[in-house]
């Protein structure tokens, strides 16, 4: 009997040694070079901050694989199978639970935060969210009271009961926050500003949060409504490509083929968020997707005689993965990379400021002018 302890005793610090050994390899392979491979770079998370979280992340696999060794493995290796039963219903009933409270309580995509603030959005059961229409909000910001002003249609304007006429020669803004405004006034905006510029109506597509898909989306909605579009201006950014990879919302898959919000466990999406590791054919998948997005909406505003424009802002010096980013996603379509003044800023926010905003407008205007030129405004279609 006391020799069948001992064997026991012999597997289960074997096995915990075994578990342990596995953490410590683990903490080994999650260096710089697999952060680099598979963790996508954040507009709201710099790669020095990622570095940071993965260094504690390895840190604490150490920690976990020296306590196993000793003492945990001694500790366990002294209970009887008896005495770890309780541990382990426990465990076992506290994740059933949890996966149960987070299917029955609301249920947020990463981007649709529920402590609504201003602009204030809505669930969209295609989209995911969109801005709350046909209202004004007010948020403080920088230092200023910024006023939100929403159409019918949800574009932002200038006042409540100002609407985007369909019927006007227009420039259409296709994109999310850094184009919507967020923490300028509306006469700060890129589209108003652009739109000052050209003597054009701007049409500000743009909602809080949105990838590309969801971009293309809203655009398709909208596009058949306008009568003379005379440009489509369309952002990307590779610090935000990582939302493309994103399925706990309303989703395109390469195709362009609509998918509705992944039910995976709840727990496993909340693990996804704190370390969003991507494989290589995730992100191959979404480089086509992203591709296909754009150049739909690129071919859809040639087809009726639009100057298409990809807007691509660098608020910040570009890096070695942004680069391959932008290469893969925008090569062969018509973009423009503007670099910025990493200061121009929003006060205690990383959303750019009103001058950086006029340089990208500056950019913008300049590029549809000369581009304009080449492109007359659609004859009126003679009335039968």
């Amino acid at each position: 009997m006391r020799e069948a302890a001992q064997r026991r005793n012999l597997a289960v610090q074997a096995l915990a040694g075994l578990v342990a050994v596995g953490l410590m390899s683990l903490a080994a392979v999650l260096d710089g070079a697999w952060l680099e491979r598979h963790i996508l770079p954040e507009f709201f998370q710099p790669r020095d901050e990622q570095l940071r979280l993965l260094t504690g992340v390895r840190a604490a696999l150490l920690a976990l694989g020296v306590l196993l060794i000793w003492p945990v493995g001694p500790w366990l290796a002294r209970r009887r199978l008896a005495d770890m039963l309780p541990y382990v219903v426990a465990v076992a009933l506290a994740v059933v639970t949890a996966e149960v409270l987070l299917r029955v309580l609301p249920w947020y995509s990463i981007h649709q935060l529920p402590a609504q603030r201003e602009p204030q959005r809505r669930r969209d059961p295609v989209m995911g969210w969109t801005y709350r229409p046909d209202r004004v909000g007010r948020g403080e910001l920088g230092g200023r009271m910024i006023e939100y002003a929403f159409d019918p249609a949800g574009h932002r304007v200038r006042r409540r009961g100002d609407v985007v006429d369909y019927s006007q020669p227009s420039v259409l803004f296709v994109g999310e926050s850094i184009v919507g405004g967020h923490g300028v006034t509306y006469d700060e905006t890129i589209p108003a500003l652009v739109g000052a510029r050209l003597g054009l109506q701007p049409a500000n597509l743009s909602v809080g949060g949105f990838a590309t898909d969801q971009m293309y989306l809203r655009f398709r909605q909208e596009w058949p409504r306008y009568r003379e579009p005379r440009a489509v201006v369309i952002l990307f950014m590779p610090l935000l490509f990582h939302r493309n990879l994103e399925h706990d919302r309303p989703h395109l898959e390469p195709g362009l083929v609509w998918r509705p919000a992944s039910d995976d466990l709840r727990l496993v999406q909340i693990a996804r968020r704190l370390v969003p590791a991507r494989s290589q054919r995730e992100i191959d998948d979404a480089v086509l997707m992203t591709r296909q997005a754009l150049a739909a909406m690129v071919a859809a505003a040639e087809a009726r005689g639009a100057v298409p424009l990809v807007l691509v802002p660098q608020l910040t010096e570009e890096t070695a993965e942004e680069a391959t980013i932008r290469r893969r996603v925008l090569t062969g379509l018509p973009y423009l990379h503007v670099p910025l003044d990493p200061a121009w800023r929003v006060a205690n926010n990383r959303h750019p400021d009103a001058r950086a905003d006029a340089a990208l407008a500056d950019a913008v205007a300049e590029y549809l002018q000369a581009q304009l030129v080449h492109h007359p405004a659609p004859r009126p279609r003679p009335r039968h």
